[in-house]
């Protein structure tokens, strides 16, 4: 039997095209029957053709069992989203950005009656575009409105500096920090002194015969030419990495963390 002063929270690393949905449409289900997660969450932003994100594709990680997607810079890569990011509640886009952008920064995703989980995004400033608003200021401020006492935040962000600094800057402020972006998962998932789950970046989900799940040549032809080359998503030997984050409900402090990494190639695709 579950505990009730304890909620159980899934986060999925930025999936990657086709391969990405697909892995979850095929083994996200053997997650939620080991962990029974109260709710999952996917960065989904390069869920269409690895640049973007389409009702199609942001339909099809719901359907494989995602409840919130986040996103990041490219969520208006597919201008064919613009009516799907402002209509749809369950997925939220940076919201440090102007406001006139399409779709929200935040949503509320109920648990239960009289328990809702704050699920936030945020974009860094370091080698990214500069018409985000200053990430620090700006959710110094938001919290400030927030009433629901679990709060998680996906840090969208380039640099490791960055996103550590964001960590330590709201530790006891909001139950997780969990970064993206960069689809490189870090060894360092842990709970911060004052109770904030901590990543610097969950991975993604996507192949790892890839540069950050594009086809190797391309990427690395642009490395050596500096002529664009038109990216492709790689295909072989996908997987998912994902946070599992224990957080109790009265405090919204994380109490257990763990790394998981799914392998799309074995039946019993968990990680031993």
């Amino acid at each position: 039997m579950q505990n009730s002063s304890v909620i159980t929270v899934v986060f999925i690393g930025d999936v990657i095209g086709k391969p990405g949905r697909r892995i979850l449409e095929k083994h996200l289900y053997q997650v939620k029957l080991k962990y029974k997660p109260d709710m999952v969450i996917a960065n989904g932003e390069n869920s269409a053709g690895g640049l973007g994100i389409t009702e199609k594709t942001g339909n099809e990680l719901f359907r494989a069992g995602v409840d919130v997607i986040t996103g990041g810079n490219h969520m208006w890569d597919k201008r064919e989203s613009y009516d799907f990011l402002s209509s749809n509640r369950y997925i939220v886009r940076p919201m440090n950005y102007p406001d006139q952008v399409f779709g929200r920064g935040f949503c509320d995703f109920k648990i239960r009656d009289g328990l809702f989980v704050t699920v936030a995004n945020l974009q860094g400033r370091v080698f990214m575009e500069p018409v985000a608003e200053n990430p620090f200021n700006f959710i110094e401020k938001w919290l400030k409105s927030v009433k629901s006492r679990i709060v998680i935040l996906d840090f969208h962000a380039e640099a490791t500096a960055e996103k550590q600094a964001m960590g330590f800057f709201l530790d006891g402020k909001v139950s997780a920090v969990l970064g993206t972006h960069t689809h490189v998962p870090t060894a360092d998932l842990r709970i911060l002194a004052n109770g904030t789950a901590y990543q610097t970046d969950v991975g993604m989900t996507g192949s790892l015969d890839s540069v950050i799940g594009m086809k190797r040549k391309p990427v690395i032809d642009k490395f050596r030419t500096g002529i664009n080359q038109r990216w492709e998503v790689a295909k072989k030997n996908v997987v998912s990495d994902m946070a599992i984050i224990k957080i109790d409900i009265s405090t919204g402090k994380a109490l257990e963390v763990e790394s998981l990494r799914l392998f799309e190639d074995k039946v019993n695709c968990l990680q031993v």
